[in-house]
């Protein structure tokens, strides 16, 4: 187990989309044994495999120290349309937190380290961290989910911010259901 970098904003690979896991071999559980020390070294509530540069689908989770994990290849399935607003920030966009919406309820089906099957289905932050990390695999950022105003403010604050490097912001659409385009 290694702490590998974290990839800020900015940085390209935080854009592109992930390729699905094919080998599941030691190489993928080194990798999630580093993603799951970087992610305590940080720390934080999830990490998604292109935040320390790796273009894999891939994340770890470990929310309020009772739920943790990792997911291989996840595919989400939102069970309502229940919506929660709450804070959310990201390990690659440190010290800035914005209020976000997303769905409540979320049923992920993928693969362990191994390659078995697996599914977590969460809600409350459980389910937010699970959207937020598969936003990752997508290219995806949450200020990229945020409200017109808020966006605004938040790109604001990332330009400011004293680890941006004057980046300029590019914001994506999020291509799962229910994502904040237009509000």
């Amino acid at each position: 187990m290694t702490v590998q970098p974290i990839r800020l904003f900015g940085d390209p690979v935080l854009r592109t989309a992930a390729e699905p896991v094919v080998d599941f071999d030691k190489e993928l559980r080194i990798l999630v044994a580093d993603l799951e020390q970087t992610m305590a070294d940080a720390p934080g509530q999830g990490l998604a495999a292109p935040q320390i540069g790796v273009g894999l689908r891939v994340f770890t989770f470990n929310v309020h120290d009772s739920m943790s994990g990792h997911l291989v290849n996840p595919v989400l399935h939102f069970p309502d349309d229940e919506e929660q607003d709450g804070p959310e920030g990201c390990l690659s966009i440190p010290g800035l937190t914005f209020d976000c919406r997303r769905k409540a309820n979320v049923v992920a089906h993928g693969q362990n380290m191994w390659g078995d099957p697996i599914t977590v289905e969460g809600t409350a932050m459980l389910a937010r961290c699970v959207q937020h990390e598969t936003d990752h695999l997508d290219g995806v950022l949450f200020v990229d989910r945020l409200d017109a105003e808020t966006r605004k403010a938040a790109l604001r604050a990332i330009r400011e911010a004293d680890w941006a490097g004057g980046a300029r912001p590019v914001v994506k659409v999020s291509p799962h259901p229910g994502a904040a385009a237009g509000r």
